[in-house]
């Protein structure tokens, strides 16, 4: 009876402790697994209220019904699920500087100061903490999807030559120039007298151009044309958007050049070639082929064990361990990591300035010691150095790049679906 009692007496006691505390309550819970991630309700909850208050402000914006949005948004969210833990697995990070300027860059395409824009997204409803992380996502998704098609978009030497065939091709490729303009003007209905003292007019402002009075100063005191404000500059154009009279003689203008004056039916006009750009403007250009290892610092990896790994992996290097093979397992430049570090051929210009400087610096096939740069440790091995005729090649790449652009949405597409169908997915209700 005893030890009935006690057993009694221990529920009892048992029972009045669980009473003294107050339900559970369910802060979150998951909505969907995906592969080694989660994505939980709350974040669910939060997409969804951003993109209602997206749908809400913009021209006309119906919000769809409940359920089809939600299905939307949790496929959306699967996908930059499986998107960001492939570049997690890659060693893709975005630093705070790199987040920074790209919210900068947001907020001033929408005409806003940095605190502007924060306090126009607060004001939405949306947390700027928030967006800063989904801001910073998109970067990370963007980097992985270029390394990944730079891969899977090939482009042919008979493609590229069948564009260039094309009207197209030949637009798309065509050199720009940037001509600055001053025109005087004939009054209306001008008599053959008047006329002739505009064109004494003109000649006059050409003799103090070639006198060296500068161009821009003179089309602001004296041009009548709509860019007089701007020094006369048109901006870039290509010979078919520039007017007529002009075309033709840009073309043979040197940079600096001043022709004119030029007769039309509204007056007299000088021009000068202040900067032109394309296939004439590149010429003979020394090229230098690069591939490189990249180790960042990260919040797991502190700066000294980045140099320490770089230098382990640099030494395996030079220890017979394949270049490529080092490139693909370790770097975290994720666009050059998938082609064993190879950044192809390059110019003057185009690295950071410490980058370049080691490359100029290294003997071919030498392995360089490592060193630092903004974007973290690296060792280079220059493997190539020509001097190319350029003015072909730019307009090949540039065929080249407007096809891969044409390409790139969809094929990115058709990855995604292929990893969307490849991932495990468990969404619960």
């Amino acid at each position: 009876m005893k030890h009935i009692a006690l057993v009694l007496s221990g529920i009892f006691l048992l029972s009045s402790s669980i009473a003294c505390y107050p339900a559970l309550i369910v802060l979150d819970r998951i909505a969907v697994i995906v592969n080694d991630d989660v994505i939980m309700q709350s974040e669910l909850k939060a997409r969804t209220q951003a993109i209602k208050t997206q749908i809400s402000n913009s021209p006309n914006g119906t919000v769809p019904p409940e359920d089809a949005l939600v299905a939307q948004i949790v496929e959306r969210l699967i996908v930059e699920s499986i998107q960001i833990q492939m570049a997690d697995s890659r060693g893709v990070r975005i630093s705070d500087d790199e987040l920074n300027e790209a919210l900068q860059s947001i907020s001033a395409q929408n005409g806003l100061s940095p605190d502007q824009f924060q306090k126009a997204i607060e004001q939405d409803g949306i947390s700027y903490v928030e967006m800063r992380a989904q801001i910073r996502r998109e970067l990370k998704m963007n980097r992985i999807q270029q390394g990944v098609m730079r891969n899977r978009i090939r482009i042919s030497e008979q493609q590229i030559k069948n564009f260039l065939d094309t009207e197209v091709g030949g637009v798309i490729t065509a050199d720009e120039y940037r001509l600055a303009h001053i025109l005087l003007a004939n009054p209306a209905d001008a008599s053959a007298e008047q006329i002739k003292t505009v064109k004494q007019q003109a000649e006059a402002l050409r003799a103090r151009l070639d006198e060296g009075v500068d161009f821009q100063s003179l089309a602001i005191e004296k041009s009548a044309g709509k860019n007089a404000l701007d020094g006369g500059d048109l901006g870039w154009r290509k010979p078919g958007q520039l007017p007529t009279m002009f075309s033709d003689i840009a073309q043979e203008m040197a940079i600096g050049e001043v022709r004119g004056p030029i007769k039309s039916g509204s007056g007299y006009h000088l021009i000068t070639l202040v900067q032109k750009r394309g296939a004439k403007a590149e010429g003979n250009v020394e090229q230098t082929r690069v591939r490189h290892v990249l180790v960042r610092p990260s919040e797991i990896r502190t700066g000294e064990e980045a140099r320490e790994l770089a230098e382990s992996l640099q030494e395996e290097v030079l220890g017979g361990r394949a270049f490529d093979e080092i490139a693909k397992l370790h770097s975290d430049d994720p666009g050059s990591a998938l082609s064993g570090g190879d950044l192809g051929w390059s110019r003057a210009g185009v690295f950071v300035p410490k980058f370049e400087e080691v490359m100029n610096s290294l003997d071919l096939n030498k392995v360089s010691q490592v060193f630092l740069t903004e974007h973290g440790y690296h060792f280079l091995e220059v493997t190539g150095r020509r001097i190319e005729d350029f003015s072909e090649r730019f307009k090949q790449r540039q065929a080249e790049n407007y096809l891969r652009n044409q390409m790139f949405d969809e094929e990115l597409e058709a990855w995604l679906r292929e990893i969307r169908e490849e991932a495990f997915v468990e969404i619960r209700s």
